[in-house]
């Protein structure tokens, strides 16, 4: 009988220790998987484009034309830049990180707190000018 509820306490301990590792899984999954696969943390919509920095951020400017941005405040480095602007009297942040010579990492923050679907529009709107270059 104690060794049935030492199996039980096991078991019960590995259910209560892997179920927060099912989100870090599918989170490895959706950064490894590419353009069209975006992760949400902490406010910030992710996603990695298989293109070059420097066409990633021409993509993000033209996104924040299309989108009448105002305000807009640009710092580029060398393996990252930032972007800050204002879309329908909403704070909008761009984070683009270069991780390789043909891959980048967008993450866009809407709002304070972040808003996930526009966040998405903007990330959908990146993708399609990536497309038309």
């Amino acid at each position: 009988m104690k060794r049935n509820n030492v199996w039980i306490i096991i078991l019960l301990f590995a259910v209560f220790l892997f179920s927060g590792c099912g989100l870090l899984v599918v989170g490895g999954a959706a950064v490894g998987a590419g353009t069209g696969t975006y992760f949400f943390v902490n406010g910030e919509l992710k996603t990695d484009y298989y293109a070059p920095f420097d066409k990633v951020w021409n993509a993000c400017e033209k996104t924040i034309a299309d989108m009448r941005g105002v305000e807009v405040v640009p710092a580029k480095e060398i393996a990252q830049g930032k972007i800050t602007t204002l879309i329908n009297d909403e704070k909008v942040q761009f984070d683009i990180t270069y991780k390789s010579k043909k891959l980048t990492t967008v993450a866009i923050r809407v709002g304070i707190i972040g808003n996930k679907l526009s966040s998405q529009l903007l990330q959908d709107k990146i993708a399609e000018h990536l497309a038309i270059n």
